[in-house]
């Protein structure tokens, strides 16, 4: 090897190198282009309507029934002087109410509504 110029000894390392990553690296044909997976997506397909819908109905079931056998007490007011500032008037009503106020859940500044009336 003394008398092997470096310069022929860089270009067969070289050219090896390129060789052992040329054989490595498979080459996909000609089908895997154009798709060639012809029919994945019937599989999907009925993933979707034997498996995610389904178990999408079963979770609603679940949680209809859960909530209906446990009826839930709404919680007392306490007038925290953080909670349900009012620095603005809402656009709508009286202003006093959010877009999706229902009087059962949601308390205003100074209490429940039904609590205020009495």
């Amino acid at each position: 090897m003394a008398g092997i110029p470096n310069y022929v000894l860089r270009r067969l390392l070289h050219t090896s190198l390129q060789r052992a990553a040329a054989s490595t690296v498979q080459v996909r044909g000609p089908s895997a282009v154009s798709g060639g997976h012809e029919g994945g997506y019937k599989v999907w397909k009925n993933l979707a309507f034997f498996v995610a819908f389904p178990s999408i109905i079963l979770c609603a079931v679940n949680c209809y029934i859960q909530e209906t056998s446990h009826p839930h007490e709404r919680p007392p007011f306490v007038k925290y002087e953080y909670m349900r500032v009012r620095t603005k008037r809402f656009p709508w009503g009286d202003g006093n109410k959010s877009l999706f106020h229902n009087p059962k859940v949601n308390a205003l500044p100074d209490g429940y509504e039904d609590e205020l009336e009495n």
